[in-house]
């Protein structure tokens, strides 16, 4: 019961956890991201931006509650040099109500294989709360075991290259399909793909560089909750290969032991 609850409990925002204020448009079509589209602006407000004090976006990640982001173990999060970044929609605007805030400290899993990406997770402690708001709010990370069937349409959000330009303006988004274990492994073979890893894609879209670390958020009954963390794929983001994803469910139990004792 405390693993369902506590997304819940965390989280300040009215709504729970994984309720957009500001509804995001998917078109089960969406063919950048590689071949992805604009986001509706705020729709995603969970979204961080990991970037230098220079203001320059490395990461992508995902605000878990007012406290906490998580992303990829293999962005290497530096505190005194990284900030998160939340509300950002367009990355060339000054008139957003964005949020910027130092990180405390970053927490990479203790079996973080930087050789496989085998557990590619990393915990932020903010410095200060994150202020919940329309454009601000946490989303819910999936339960162990709970993770959907293969085939289940999700979405993956961030500034990543787009293969028309290295770093959009518009936050983009893209929907794609889960992938089985067995399908994965037929693409990547049977070494590569773990159990603390996810699949998806091989549909005309792909993550990319500079996704890395932003969230895979699957949709139930109005609730996005959150079953991949961008992780690794083709070096030149091929869409006809899936893309491999930190995945939740299988990390679940060391976030939570994580964010109960820091």
């Amino acid at each position: 019961m405390f693993l369902m609850l506590s997304c819940f409990a965390l989280v300040a925002s009215g709504l729970g956890c994984g309720v957009p204020s500001i509804r995001p448009q998917v078109r089960e079509e969406d063919n950048k991201i590689v071949n992805g589209q604009n986001a509706v602006s705020g729709s995603w407000p969970w979204q961080v931006s990991l970037q230098e004090t220079s203001g320059f976006h490395f990461c992508g990640g995902s605000l878990i509650n007012q406290n906490w982001v998580v992303t990829a173990g293999h962005c290497r999060v530096n505190p005194g040099r990284h900030r998160v970044v939340l509300g950002e929609h367009d990355r060339q605007s000054n008139a957003e109500q964005i949020q910027v805030i130092s990180i405390a400290r970053a927490i990479t899993h203790p079996y973080y294989n930087a050789q496989n990406f085998n557990n590619d997770v990393t915990l932020l402690r903010l410095a200060s709360p994150a202020r919940m708001s329309s454009r601000v709010s946490a989303v819910c990370l999936a339960t162990p075991g709970s993770d959907p069937a293969a085939g289940t349409r999700c979405v993956t959000t961030g500034w990543g290259k787009t293969g028309q330009t290295s770093s959009p303006r518009y936050l983009q988004q893209t929907s794609l399909p889960l992938l089985s274990s067995t399908q994965c492994r037929q693409h990547w073979g049977q070494n590569r793909i773990t159990d603390a890893m996810i699949c998806a894609g091989a549909s005309g879209v792909s993550s990319c560089q500079g996704d890395s670390g932003g969230p895979l958020v699957c949709e139930r009954s109005g609730v996005w909750s959150q079953v991949g963390i961008v992780s690794w794929g083709t070096s030149n983001c091929n869409v006809r290969t899936p893309a491999v994803y930190a995945r939740v469910s299988y990390l679940r139990s060391w976030i939570d032991q994580t964010v109960a004792s820091n």
